[in-house]
Parts: C-alpha cells; structure tokens; sequence
C-alpha cells in the first residue's frame, strides 16, 4: 500500500507519496511562495533533488507537477488512498475520518476557527478529489489528538454561551507531530506508552509544548487558534488580552491590522527586529546583537515556563521531548532551556546535546537525570498510518 500525503497551505504544498508500514518514500516534494514569481517546487526521489519552476506560481499549477512527476516514475496508479492534512476539526473530530460530502461541510463549518488554514486545507481536498476520484480520501486533523483535554484544561474563563453557541474553547493544534514523537519516545525508552507521562516540544516557526498522558493529550499550549502558547517565529504567543484594545487606540490599526501584525510580525522577528529564523538569530547574538539575544532569552524563558506547567497536568514527567525544526537543530535552545528546569531534575549532557544532529533522535540527559529525548519528527509517515487504519477499517466492515 502506498499513501499519498497532501498538506496544502495558503502559499504552499507539501507532498509526499509512502509505504505507512516501512516509511519508504517514493517521492516527496514541497511547492513554496505560491502566488509569487518565485514560486517553485522541490522534489526529492530516492536521494536525487531536482526543483522545477512555476510559471503562473498556482496551486493548481503545483499540483499539476506532482501528477506528471508520479506519472513519470510509474507511480500513479501506486497510489491507493490520499491522506490530508487538516489543521482545524473543532469538536466534531476527534480521529481521522473518511472525506465525505458530510465531513467536508463540517470541515467548511471550521473556517471560522482557521481562516488561514482550512480553506487552504479544503482546496487541496478538492484537486486531490479531482485527480483520483476512484480512491479513498482522509482527513487527519490536528486537534484531534488534543480532543482528550479535560475539560479544566480545555475551557476558558468566558461566558458560557460564548463556549456553547461558538465554540470559544482551547484546541490545541501540532497534534500529528506531538502523537508521533510521543510514541517514537517510547520506543526508545524501552517503555510502553501507556504508562509514559511526558512533554513533547514542537518548536519551529510554529511552535507549542503538550502534556502526553499515556499516549493522550491532557493539556497543550495553544488554544483556540495557533497564536496561543510559546513565542514563536512571528506570532506573539501569550499576551494581556487589553492590548488589542490598547494597540488599537494607540496605532490607529483596526482589529485586523493588530491582529496581522501579533501572527506576522511578532515572535523572535518582533524581539529582535531582525529575523524569525533561529539558525541567524543565534549568530546574531553571539555577535553582540541586543534584539538577537533578548529573543534567544524569551523563547527559552517561555518554553521552560510551559515545560514546567505542564507538570501540572500529568503529575510527573517521565521525560521531556524536543522536535520539530528548532527543538531537532538548536543545542543552544535546548541547552539553555533544560538549564532553566534544573528544579524538576533535568540536567543536559552538553556532549551528547552538541552531537545530535538533524534527522536522528537520541538521548541528551545528563546521568541520573529525568531522561530528555531529540527525536525528529514524522508527520507524514503518522497520516500516512491513520489514512491506512482508516481505509483498512472500512474494508472490514
């Protein structure tokens, strides 16, 4: 069985076509800044890279190139159900379900909740349904995962008809990448999950940290949208909720302008008013960059904090997680925030935290200490499995 893997974003498609058993891909691509003249998309087949260019920079046009390169490689009719990655479920998902008409209205219900993400996510629905009408489709959500909070966990402080009548509550989102690392984590401890407690980091240009209880989520640090929690690349994370109301009457912004500028140009870019990317954030401070090193200190400061409190979700922490682009590559990040969890009994082993490199997981506590795992990150190979679950349970029944 071979699953393609869709994740279309507003400007971009990630693609890639894998056996959910082995993890073997037969070919992988990604399609960024659609919609400019520097549209492109990278492929990747059995180690040999190749980037094609996009005329007119659609998305249409992106996936049009997806087609004729399995098409090219004798791949197409591989294909034997499509997984997609769906950012928002809201309450109505909590597993990966068939794409029906049913589903995709539910789905299109959402919007509200992922205005950025879901139509995009809806869009590449469609241009997959399109090419293999013939195949089953999946959608793997990432809220599902989180739809296991409690509800002390998952409710805010706000009227109640704000909850009931529009669905004003925590969802929490990376929920593929938190379920994978956590099960991957266990494999390495030589433990079962399911008597695991443990906190897994995703930390990138998105970042959040959840609190896994026996392979469930009880907690996680966003909320109703992705700008909740940690600081992250350029979205602010936690802040007073009267400093929309504040910035508006200061600026002149609208609400939408404030908003704009909390999801685009805060986070490390904001700090350092110099970049959201942490590899020349890093450089940057070493090099006496003030705004460089004040956004090193808050991200660390915020993710140790988050780490820490999510201790008050499982009671113990069994080990903590880090993924994702930062939380793979970033020894300093890592280094610097188990430092600040002294208290709850981690400790770093600077060695082994200097050696782990990108694409392999490994252990980088100190001896003695709460064991802190790197593991990298699988999204594509967990849908790619529950799309398989998905139509295998359909077959037997």
């Amino acid at each position: 069985m071979s699953i393609l893997v869709l994740n279309s974003g507003s400007s971009s498609l990630k693609f890639a076509l894998l056996d959910p058993e082995s993890g073997e891909v037969g070919l992988s691509g990604l399609a960024e800044r659609l919609g400019t003249p520097e549209a492109a998309v990278r492929l990747e087949r059995g180690g040999e890279r190749q980037t094609r260019t996009l005329a007119g920079g659609s998305y249409a046009e992106a996936f049009g190139v997806l087609l004729t390169e399995l098409a090219a490689f004798g791949l197409r009719d591989a294909v034997s159900a499509v997984g997609h990655r769906i950012v928002h479920g809201g309450e109505r998902f909590s597993a990966p379900v068939r794409l029906t008409p049913e589903v995709l209205d539910a789905v299109r219900a959402c919007i509200p909740l992922a205005p950025l993400h879901n139509p995009a996510n809806l869009a590449g629905v469609e241009a997959a349904q399109r090419a293999f009408p013939e195949l089953p489709h999946v959608g793997v959500f990432d809220t599902a995962f989180h739809q296991t909070m409690p509800p002390v966990a998952y409710r805010y402080a706000v009227p109640e008809a704000w909850y009931r009548e529009h669905g004003v509550r925590r969802y929490g989102f990376h929920g593929t990448s938190h379920a994978y690392v956590a099960e991957r984590a266990a494999e390495l401890l030589g433990r079962p999950l399911a008597e695991l407690r443990l906190v897994t980091a995703h930390l990138g240009n998105g970042s959040s940290v959840c609190a896994v209880d026996g392979g469930k989520s009880v907690d996680s640090s966003m909320g109703l949208t992705p700008l909740e929690g940690l600081v992250m690349g350029t979205r602010s994370g936690d802040l007073d909720p009267g400093l929309h109301e504040y910035v508006a009457g200061q600026t002149g912004l609208a609400l939408g302008g404030v908003m704009r500028a909390l999801n685009k140009e805060s986070g490390l870019l904001g700090l350092s008013g110099l970049t959201n990317d942490m590899r020349e954030l890093e450089a940057a401070a070493e090099g006496g960059h003030a705004g460089a090193r004040l956004a090193l200190d808050v991200f660390v400061y915020r993710l140790a904090r988050y780490v820490a409190a999510m201790g008050v979700a499982l009671g113990r922490i069994d080990a903590l997680v880090f993924t994702g682009g930062i939380g793979e590559n970033s020894a300093l990040v890592r280094s610097r925030t188990l430092e600040r969890l002294g208290l709850l009994g981690f400790g770093v082993d600077e060695a082994a935290n200097a050696r782990t490199v990108r694409g392999e997981a490994g252990h980088i506590s100190a001896q003695g200490r709460v064991p802190v795992l790197v593991v990298p990150t699988n999204e594509e190979l967990m849908i790619a499995r529950q799309t398989a679950q998905v139509v295998a349970e359909a077959g037997q029944e």
